[in-house]
């Protein structure tokens, strides 16, 4: 039997990631005696079950399913505290593993029967190199195989609740803002298709939702509430259990009703003027049922993707919601919801109708903005056109239907930012 590891997740753009290994070593160790070529690590990924996934090669190859396994590539290897924490030296050593779109073996979650879960990541990792200790002790032959406990800080942020309305309680994840004076405002983010389920965590970190309780964003709000609601199946679900164009849902009543709930709970701290709600695909079709549904709660919406087909909304919910501050997300280049069929159409019918605070980011495509994944050739990595959450999440999103940027006041903003001006 090997020794015990530890893993460190990492919630990035492209969800959790196991970014970092952490691995007790039996003396202390120096910086110049650490190196990647000293170890080489292996990784089956399996069910609750212990059985190793099979699992499409990529997320635009379904069909081709794969075993879930191999070695990773470590990146960098040095001493460090039991965090993972860099030092000069230690008796732990940190393995930071590559990870992304490109590297998903590191991957914390799959897509299980069409939703994602988090799954049980295996490692073997193995000492291939002499390593010297601080006193000269030869190191050699470690073996690391029982992982004894794994950290996600970004996700710790995070609480989670049920609420009590019977007809279908709804699991949520929300955070409690460390910063700021008075009532706050409250931040709700509806989830994708593929996070819907039974644990909320997967709400908030299957993307990358953690970054809205980020100092940035947290920042630029005066300290915000983020409330992340589940559907234990999917937002787009009107009781048929399929993906359809009725432009209904069967969750409006039990979404509503946890938001009057979450509000309630923390009533001395919320600002009931300042609600905004928004979501991606699946969610944005959510934001924009809600917004429809009870156009005169909220005080501005941010859709992303979102799904709801503009021929159900009737001539009079363009009005019912055309008052409303509403900044639309989407990409020309994504094919799983087709812009033309959503939010083109529906935008421009509020700008006829007479929208003063109605803007749309149209991006020609999605792109790692912030260095952190390339393609093969080492250009910043291109997304499927269908994730513009990320300019969202990351609070990219500047400019306006007609590529200038959104102003208020003669001040350029970003959609927090301008969400943030927003007040019934």
């Amino acid at each position: 039997m090997g020794s015990i590891y530890y893993t460190i997740t990492e919630i990035t753009d492209y969800g959790p990631f196991i970014t970092k290994l952490v691995l007790p070593m039996r003396a202390v160790v120096k910086a110049e005696a650490v190196k990647p070529s000293c170890f080489s690590v292996y990784v089956e990924r399996k069910d609750k079950q212990g059985e190793v996934l099979l699992l499409p090669k990529s997320w635009t190859e379904p069909e081709l399913q794969i075993p879930s396994k191999g070695y990773g590539t470590i990146v960098d290897a040095y001493p460090s505290s039991i965090a993972g924490v860099r030092a000069e030296e230690g008796t732990f050593v940190t393995l930071e593993m590559k990870h992304g779109p490109l590297d998903p073996l590191a991957a914390s979650i799959a897509p299980l029967n069409g939703m994602n879960e988090y799954i049980v990541s295996d490692y073997r990792i193995m000492q291939i190199a002499e390593i010297r200790s601080a006193e000269g002790e030869s190191l050699s032959g470690c073996v690391f195989d029982r992982c004894a406990g794994n950290t996600a800080k970004q996700a710790e942020k995070f609480l989670q609740g049920i609420s009590s309305y019977q007809a279908e309680p709804l699991k949520y994840g929300y955070f409690v803002p460390q910063t700021g004076r008075g009532k706050r405002p409250l931040l709700i983010w509806l989830h994708g298709g593929g996070e819907g389920g039974t644990d909320p965590a997967i709400a908030y970190t299957g993307n990358n939702v953690v970054n809205l309780a980020g100092v940035d964003i947290q920042t630029k709000l005066g300290g915000a509430f983020v409330l992340v609601p589940q559907a234990p199946t999917f937002w787009l679900d009107d009781g048929s259990g399929q993906y359809g164009r009725t432009g209904q849902s069967k969750y409006v009543q039990a979404l509503k009703a946890l938001i009057d709930e979450f509000v309630a709970l923390n009533e001395a701290a919320i600002d009931t003027d300042r609600i905004y709600i928004g979501g991606c695909s699946n969610g944005g079709f959510m934001t924009m049922r809600m917004v429809l549904d009870y156009p005169a709660y909220f005080a501005a919406a941010f859709p992303v993707c979102e799904a709801l087909y503009d021929e159900v909304i009737g001539d009079a919910d363009i009005e019912r919601i055309k008052h409303l501050p509403i900044w639309l997300t989407h990409a020309k280049d994504d094919s799983i919801v087709r812009p033309e069929e959503t939010a083109v159409p529906t935008y421009e019918r509020l700008i006829k109708a007479g929208a003063k605070d109605v803007h749309f980011s149209y991006l020609d495509r999605v792109v790692d903005l912030h260095g952190r994944f390339a393609d093969e050739r080492g250009a910043p990595f291109v997304y499927h056109g269908h994730f513009s959450w990320i300019y969202a999440l990351n609070d990219d999103c500047r400019l306006d239907y007609d590529g200038q940027p959104v102003a208020v006041n003669g001040r350029e903003v970003s959609l927090m930012e301008w969400l943030a001006l927003q007040k019934k």
